[in-house]
Protein backbone atom coordinates (compact mmCIF):
# COMPACT_ATOMS: atom_id res chain seq x y z
CA UNK A 1 0.00 0.00 0.00
CA UNK A 2 1.04 3.45 -0.86
CA UNK A 3 0.97 6.22 1.66
CA UNK A 4 -0.50 9.14 0.15
CA UNK A 5 -2.32 12.25 1.48
CA UNK A 6 -5.46 12.52 0.22
CA UNK A 7 -6.32 16.15 -1.68
CA UNK A 8 -9.35 17.55 -1.69
CA UNK A 9 -11.05 17.05 -5.40
CA UNK A 10 -11.36 20.23 -7.05
CA UNK A 11 -14.40 20.59 -9.35
CA UNK A 12 -13.07 21.01 -12.92
CA UNK A 13 -14.01 24.04 -14.39
CA UNK A 14 -17.50 23.84 -16.74
CA UNK A 15 -16.76 24.67 -20.32
CA UNK A 16 -18.07 27.69 -21.34
CA UNK A 17 -21.07 27.67 -23.06
CA UNK A 18 -24.00 30.26 -24.55
CA UNK A 19 -25.64 30.22 -21.09
CA UNK A 20 -22.65 31.32 -19.21
CA UNK A 21 -21.81 33.80 -21.23
CA UNK A 22 -24.35 37.47 -21.60
CA UNK A 23 -25.24 37.96 -25.13
CA UNK A 24 -22.69 40.57 -26.85
CA UNK A 25 -23.18 42.45 -30.55
CA UNK A 26 -20.60 40.71 -31.76
CA UNK A 27 -21.76 37.29 -30.54
CA UNK A 28 -24.97 37.54 -32.39
CA UNK A 29 -23.10 39.05 -35.32
CA UNK A 30 -21.16 35.96 -35.33
CA UNK A 31 -24.26 33.83 -35.86
CA UNK A 32 -25.71 35.99 -38.24
CA UNK A 33 -22.55 36.07 -40.55
CA UNK A 34 -22.54 32.22 -40.44
CA UNK A 35 -26.53 32.44 -41.31
CA UNK A 36 -26.16 34.94 -44.54
CA UNK A 37 -23.03 32.72 -45.73
CA UNK A 38 -25.84 29.84 -45.80
CA UNK A 39 -28.50 32.33 -47.43
CA UNK A 40 -26.00 33.55 -49.76
CA UNK A 41 -25.98 29.73 -51.14
CA UNK A 42 -29.86 30.02 -51.68
CA UNK A 43 -29.24 33.07 -53.08
CA UNK A 44 -26.86 31.75 -55.90
CA UNK A 45 -29.03 29.03 -56.64
CA UNK A 46 -31.90 31.72 -57.23
CA UNK A 47 -29.51 33.56 -59.31
CA UNK A 48 -28.72 30.12 -61.26
CA UNK A 49 -31.61 30.07 -62.63
CA UNK A 50 -31.83 34.12 -63.53
CA UNK A 51 -29.11 33.68 -65.53
CA UNK A 52 -30.28 29.96 -66.88
CA UNK A 53 -33.85 31.05 -67.80
CA UNK A 54 -32.05 34.18 -69.60
CA UNK A 55 -29.88 32.35 -71.61
CA UNK A 56 -32.79 29.91 -72.46
CA UNK A 57 -35.40 32.38 -74.09
CA UNK A 58 -38.11 34.45 -73.48
CA UNK A 59 -40.52 31.87 -71.86
CA UNK A 60 -38.29 31.09 -69.69
CA UNK A 61 -37.07 34.55 -68.57
CA UNK A 62 -40.47 35.78 -68.16
CA UNK A 63 -41.56 33.10 -65.64
CA UNK A 64 -38.78 34.00 -63.64
CA UNK A 65 -39.71 37.78 -63.98
CA UNK A 66 -43.17 37.00 -62.88
CA UNK A 67 -41.66 35.36 -59.72
CA UNK A 68 -39.04 37.72 -58.49
CA UNK A 69 -41.49 40.71 -59.48
CA UNK A 70 -44.34 39.22 -57.30
CA UNK A 71 -44.30 40.28 -53.61
CA UNK A 72 -42.98 36.98 -52.32
CA UNK A 73 -40.05 37.13 -55.06
CA UNK A 74 -39.45 40.71 -53.92
CA UNK A 75 -39.11 39.86 -50.32
CA UNK A 76 -36.38 37.39 -51.16
CA UNK A 77 -34.40 39.37 -53.22
CA UNK A 78 -34.83 42.17 -50.91
CA UNK A 79 -33.51 39.46 -47.96
CA UNK A 80 -30.64 38.36 -50.35
CA UNK A 81 -29.46 41.86 -50.51
CA UNK A 82 -29.09 42.49 -47.09
CA UNK A 83 -27.65 39.28 -46.67
CA UNK A 84 -25.13 40.15 -49.34
CA UNK A 85 -24.29 43.38 -47.62
CA UNK A 86 -24.14 42.08 -44.30
CA UNK A 87 -21.91 39.28 -45.48
CA UNK A 88 -19.14 41.40 -46.79
CA UNK A 89 -19.54 43.96 -43.96
CA UNK A 90 -18.93 41.11 -41.49
CA UNK A 91 -16.04 40.02 -43.99
CA UNK A 92 -14.68 43.27 -43.86
CA UNK A 93 -15.02 43.28 -40.08
CA UNK A 94 -12.78 40.18 -39.66
CA UNK A 95 -10.17 41.08 -42.76
CA UNK A 96 -9.40 44.53 -40.35
CA UNK A 97 -9.08 41.89 -37.19
CA UNK A 98 -6.72 40.01 -39.61
CA UNK A 99 -4.18 43.32 -39.84
CA UNK A 100 -4.06 43.05 -36.34
CA UNK A 101 -6.45 45.90 -35.53
CA UNK A 102 -9.63 46.97 -33.94
CA UNK A 103 -9.05 44.25 -30.41
CA UNK A 104 -9.77 47.11 -28.25
CA UNK A 105 -12.67 46.93 -26.58
CA UNK A 106 -13.97 50.15 -28.17
CA UNK A 107 -12.93 49.75 -31.49
CA UNK A 108 -14.69 46.58 -31.70
CA UNK A 109 -17.84 48.14 -30.03
CA UNK A 110 -17.72 50.85 -32.68
CA UNK A 111 -16.65 47.80 -35.71
CA UNK A 112 -20.37 46.25 -34.71
CA UNK A 113 -22.05 48.70 -34.69
CA UNK A 114 -21.20 49.76 -38.25
CA UNK A 115 -21.07 45.39 -38.84
CA UNK A 116 -25.06 45.97 -37.75
CA UNK A 117 -26.52 49.24 -38.77
CA UNK A 118 -24.59 49.59 -41.90
CA UNK A 119 -25.84 46.79 -44.31
CA UNK A 120 -29.69 47.85 -43.47
CA UNK A 121 -29.15 51.30 -44.68
CA UNK A 122 -27.07 50.35 -47.86
CA UNK A 123 -29.91 47.75 -48.41
CA UNK A 124 -32.85 50.28 -48.17
CA UNK A 125 -30.57 53.15 -50.34
CA UNK A 126 -29.80 50.08 -53.49
CA UNK A 127 -33.86 49.43 -53.23
CA UNK A 128 -34.63 53.18 -52.93
CA UNK A 129 -32.35 53.84 -56.22
CA UNK A 130 -33.84 50.87 -58.00
CA UNK A 131 -36.72 51.85 -57.78
CA UNK A 132 -36.03 55.45 -58.76
CA UNK A 133 -33.76 54.05 -61.53
CA UNK A 134 -36.94 52.10 -62.70
CA UNK A 135 -39.49 55.10 -62.52
CA UNK A 136 -41.68 53.76 -59.57
CA UNK A 137 -41.33 56.62 -57.75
Amino acid sequence: MSDQTSTPQRARPLSPHIQIYRWTLTMMLSILHRATGVALYAGTILLAWWLLAAATGPEAYAQVQAVSSAWYGRLVLFGYSWALLHHMFGGLRHFIWDTGHGFDLAHVELIARVTAIAPIILTVLVWVLAYAYMGAF
